[in-house]
């Protein structure tokens, strides 16, 4: 088993099966244990929260456990990460010593970093998080990085699972207008976790807005394996037709990284087109509505959407809860 929860892709597909079925346990009731008693869990927020912050403290908390919440620049110094690095910026202290004293005080590390939208050949090796689980002697868990969200994908995958049941489902993860250009993070491990768990996935994106090659190439070793495909396409209504989860989320392009003033021109086209609306629901198989909050409202998807009884917006965020107490139990164990 790995020591860490970085993306889903360093786990079996037998091994996510085992966090669903914990998470289906703490959430029905059934485990009262207490895996954390007498023990903290370090949580580290470079970017603002809510699901996952207070998911992560109620989560520690219910498993016997305390949290320990530090903003690098706010309530903790600010942190370089780069290898051999003169500091003589902005930056206070170095994670090599940063990550080392909070694992002499915390049994694991959670960490949360936004892409900076900079950079793309750096951010796509998540920098960050590496430099965590370099130096952690504790399992560090992704509360999202520039490139993943695995705690999220498995709340998805969970949804999926009380919503549909067991089995293969039609799933599709759609692009959709949103006025600034956002992170792949949410996309990229929502259309893994489908993969890895045998779904058979539709990514609908316009020209311009392809999620990277290597994870494309992952996702797609991950659906041949569980006997799945993956199919991609530009065309936002045939996408729907048939579906029996719609995922919608925005994300910037990488041919305008580092240029969000273009991405924003070139993103004003699919306003109108590229938004989840009851006429696109119509289209699918009485599929469920699903997003990782927040979200914009008339934007990404309608009112009529998200208020009706197809969304599952809700249930998807209580489930970061469950999910990650079966994360944190089975690490911490």
């Amino acid at each position: 088993m790995p020591r860490d929860f970085l993306n889903t892709a360093d786990w079996t597909r037998e091994e996510l099966e085992g966090l669903l079925a914990a998470a289906s346990r703490f959430k029905r009731g059934e485990d009262a244990s207490k895996p954390l008693a007498g023990r903290s869990v370090a949580l580290v927020f470079f970017n603002p929260s809510l699901r996952t912050r207070a998911s992560m403290q109620v989560g520690a908390y219910e498993l016997g456990g305390n949290s320990v919440v530090l903003e690098p620049g706010g309530t903790s110094w600010t942190l370089e990460h780069r290898e051999g690095a003169v500091m003589d910026g902005d930056k206070t202290e170095h994670v090599a010593e940063f990550v080392r004293v909070l694992g002499r005080y915390s049994a694991a590390i959670g960490v949360r970093t936004f892409a900076p939208m900079k950079d793309w050949d750096e951010e796509r090796l998540d920098p960050v998080l590496a430099a965590f689980a370099k130096y952690a002697e504790v399992p560090v868990i992704n509360l999202e990085s520039a490139m993943h969200h695995p705690c999220q994908a498995m709340a998805d995958m969970l949804t999926v699972r009380e919503k549909l049941g067991e089995g293969k489902k039609r799933v599709l993860l759609t692009w959709a207008w949103h006025p600034k250009p956002l992170p792949m993070a949410v996309p990229n491990s929502f259309a893994l976790a489908a993969a890895q768990l045998g779904h058979e996935l539709t990514i609908a994106h316009p020209p311009g807005y392809e999620l990277d090659e290597e994870l494309v190439a992952e996702i797609n070793r991950q659906a041949f394996d569980a006997g799945a495909k993956v199919t991609v396409t530009d065309d936002v209504e045939e996408a729907f037709d048939g579906a029996q989860v719609v995922y919608a989320k925005s994300w910037g392009g990488r041919m305008f990284y580092g240029d969000p003033a273009d991405d924003v021109e070139e993103r004003a086209q699919y306003r109108r087109q590229w938004i989840v609306d009851a006429e696109k629901m119509r289209r699918t198989d009485g599929g469920i509505f699903m997003h990782c909050l927040p979200v914009r409202r008339n934007c990404i998807v309608t009112d009529e959407v998200i208020d009706s009884p197809a969304s599952v917006v809700i249930d998807e965020a209580e489930n970061r809860l469950h999910v990650q107490k079966a994360i944190m139990a089975r690490l911490l164990a």
